[in-house]
């Protein structure tokens, strides 16, 4: 299988107006999206790539559906190679609340990042950023995803492209300062056979698993009677535009 997969440690910290913090472990794909792994016959249930998981039309390709994202965005990478980070489709389900897209030119360059968020609503949006040499962009925040914030203040992300370290911070600023920081840690090793299965038996229905760790902190500051902000009443497309981002100095 051409293709990586990384032993991650996920951690969410909230600091206001409560403090919550809690970290878990989980397993995700770098797959380049020409060449998809090819999953043996009897590990397939443990992992599948599909277009309907991500932007664009599900009866789509993965490649196919992010071009034409960029080419939305006046980005036309001429054939240069697509990585995506993410969680395969496990037992037929999938949850990712992120997927990295990591955009290159046909000399081999980074052109951009394409972040794509996904809600526990069943909401997506792709926010497109032009990265720094240290893989750090600025972008307003323009999705509802935590119950508990408003659509408002602007993240700073750190995506660098993987190596053998895998390493991501995303971190929500608001005038009140810095109340929401996500990082996600792992350590990459090929995706044999082998690998795929050790990683399902540490990590067993590891979308659903994230899913339900989610809901269940949702739960638990609820229950602390944090106040709910309520969604949009039209929620923001898939392929709603992100144009306000700034490269990080």
């Amino acid at each position: 299988m051409t293709a990586a997969i990384y032993d991650t440690e996920v951690s969410h910290v909230r600091t206001t107006p409560l403090r919550n913090a809690f970290t878990y472990r989980s397993y995700q794909w770098l797959v380049d999206l020409d060449r998809l792994p090819r999953v043996p016959l009897a590990l397939r249930p443990l992992a599948r790539f599909e277009a309907r998981d991500h932007v664009g039309d599900p009866a789509g390709t993965l490649r196919g559906n992010l071009d034409a994202y960029l080419v939305s965005e006046g980005v036309d990478l001429q054939g240069g190679q697509i990585l995506m980070l993410a969680n395969a489709r496990t037992f037929g389900y999938v949850f990712n609340p992120l997927s990295v897209f990591w955009c290159f030119g046909p000399d081999g360059g980074l052109v951009c990042v394409v972040a794509e968020v996904h809600n526990t609503y069943g909401g997506r949006h792709c926010y497109l950023l032009r990265t720094d040499t240290r893989g750090r962009a600025r972008t307003a925040k323009q999705f509802y995803v935590s119950p508990f914030y408003p659509v408002d203040g602007e993240y700073q992300m750190s995506l660098p492209v993987p190596g053998e370290e895998l390493a991501l911070t995303i971190t929500l600023h608001r005038d009140e300062g810095r109340p929401f920081v996500a990082t996600v840690r792992g350590r990459r090793r090929p995706a044999t056979s082998l690998g795929l299965l050790r990683a399902a038996v540490g990590a067993p229905w590891v979308t659903a698993a994230v899913a339900l760790r989610i809901r269940s902190q949702g739960v638990r500051l609820w229950l602390r009677r944090l106040p709910v902000v309520p969604r949009p009443a039209r929620p923001a497309a898939d392929h709603a535009p992100a144009h306000v981002q700034e490269t990080v100095r």
